[in-house]
């Protein structure tokens, strides 16, 4: 019997996605399209569970801790640092609740946010009688020193907390200086939390080397998943001073026993894990994680670092074909502070949902966030794509 040979992942090459329509999938910054291997991990799941119902379970608890090391490797964590979620906002939702907050704290947000790294903390705010501000992100867009800036006046002002940004900014694609937003947190008292589903899987990111606080990732997005599981990353001097306001039964250690040893384990007083996972409380998403290491093995093999080099050849060829034609783009000059995503206006902003539509048609896929139009290529994309999708947009604008 012959061991059949992992898939291999290679740059620029889409043929582990046999089934995917559109010519030109440029809407990862959305939701990636499920690989060939993904699928044949979901559909494991499927066929053991068929199989042997409960009986399967202690396979795939084990899966998750497998699942817990890629992600810690990917980051540069480690295991007990990582929680698997179900998405971004129960991240943001978990910590919001579990800090140990004090009446009149400050948390300071940017506007132009994603809502998922808004909402939880307004709502935290409500709870617990914090104080919620809201930044410009355009001191950032201008420059980072001037972002900086900004951020380090409204930390001298006092009383904050914490402070939660976006690795990426999903309109503009804009990537913040994660690292030096942390020591200006850090120096004033404060923490950080970053919302890091638009950087993850594509945009190298060390928690360590960036000294990220609380990191929250879905995992349908760059690290090409599927939805309904992700991962949050707790710093371990952060974790204890978290309150289990969100713990479940399995949050307690050793939580299983009472079903796997007979009588006499069935308790209520034990202590709850002090490791980031004490907040799957519940039965979790078995087949998200299959996927979630299924398509975090292809990234592995690939390395952040080429998919991003990869990336930006793409994008650059695709940005100077765009402007040529009319469009403005909102990609930074700052090498630096670029992502994966290429936003644009086109040359008649008002019809930019139009515009979308027309260029489907024609086998490009990509998205129109806030009225922006949105290119988000990942590893499987071939920059010989790009006259393809220049044509498409010629004709889209009636120049074809």
């Amino acid at each position: 019997m012959t061991t059949a040979s992992p898939p291999i992942a290679r740059l620029g090459d889409r043929s582990l996605f046999p089934d995917l329509q559109p010519r030109a999938y440029l809407n990862h910054a959305a939701v990636s399209p499920w690989s060939a291997p993904v699928q044949a991990a979901v559909a494991a799941v499927a066929a053991d569970y068929a199989r042997r119902a409960a009986r399967a379970i202690p396979t795939w608890i084990q899966q998750r801790s497998r699942l817990r090391a890629a992600i810690a490797g990917l980051i540069g964590a480690e295991l007990t640092d990582i929680a698997l979620i179900t998405n971004t906002t129960r991240g943001v939702t978990d910590v919001a609740l579990c800090m140990s907050w004090r009446t009149g704290d400050r948390v300071l947000l940017f506007q132009g946010e994603f809502p998922a790294n808004v909402t939880p903390w307004q709502q935290a705010a409500e709870l617990f009688g914090l104080s919620v501000e809201m930044l410009p992100l355009d001191d950032f867009a201008r420059s980072p020193a001037e972002g900086l800036a900004a951020l380090q006046a409204a930390l001298d002002a006092g009383g904050v907390r914490l402070v939660a940004v976006s690795a990426v900014q999903f309109q503009s694609g804009l990537r913040m200086p994660l690292a030096e937003m942390a020591d200006a947190c850090h120096a004033a008292g404060a923490e950080l939390f970053v919302d890091g589903i638009q950087a993850v899987g594509a945009v190298p990111l060390d928690v360590r080397e960036a000294r990220i606080d609380y990191l929250s990732v879905g995992g349908h997005k760059w690290l090409m998943g599927c939805e309904g599981l992700g991962f949050l990353y707790v710093r371990p001097e952060r974790l204890g001073q978290l309150r289990p306001r969100v713990a479940g039964w399995l949050s307690h250690e050793d939580g299983l026993r009472f079903l796997l040893e007979g009588a006499g384990h069935l308790r209520y007083d034990r202590p709850i894990r002090r490791t980031a996972d004490f907040i799957e409380g519940g039965a979790g998403n078995t087949v998200g994680c299959a996927a979630l290491e299924a398509a975090i093995g292809l990234i592995t093999q690939l390395g952040p670092a080429a998919v991003f080099a990869h990336v930006q050849d793409y994008l650059d060829r695709l940005e100077s074909g765009l402007i040529a034609r009319g469009f403005v783009s909102l990609r930074s000059r700052d090498p630096a502070a670029r992502s994966c995503i290429l936003s644009v206006l086109p040359p008649n902003p008002g019809d930019v949902l139009g515009l979308q539509r027309e260029l489907a048609e024609r086998g490009v896929a990509c998205s129109t966030p806030d009225g922006l139009l949105r290119f988000a290529p990942h590893w499987p994309n071939h920059p010989d794509e790009v006259p393809f999708v220049l044509d498409a947009v010629d004709g889209a604008l009636g120049h074809g």
